[in-house]
């Protein structure tokens, strides 16, 4: 999230507006709820923890153990059987 100078993008006579409320200090605004993304969405986190999660079952059903998993994934075993459980329950 980037901030911007009201001044810069709205009129004048809404900031007067604004400013009966607030003069001064930051102002979140939030995005409409047709507009929102799910977590992951904008940054591309959620494309990358899937392909990740993928690569963990495929390379488990080759026959790495969980234990190497868990060290060079930096995840706990607990994590590494989760993401097993529910890849094999995706298919």
């Amino acid at each position: 999230m980037k901030y911007e100078k009201a001044d810069n993008i709205l009129p004048k006579d809404v900031i007067e507006l604004i400013q009966q409320y607030m003069d001064g200090g930051y102002l979140y605004i939030p995005t409409k709820a047709e507009n929102k993304k799910a977590w992951g969405e904008n940054s591309g986190t959620k494309d990358s923890l899937k392909k990740r999660n993928r690569e963990i079952f495929n390379r488990y059903n080759d026959g790495i153990s969980i234990k190497q998993l868990n060290k060079e994934y930096y995840l706990t075993e607990h994590s590494i059987r989760r993401i097993i459980r529910q890849e094999k329950a995706v298919g």
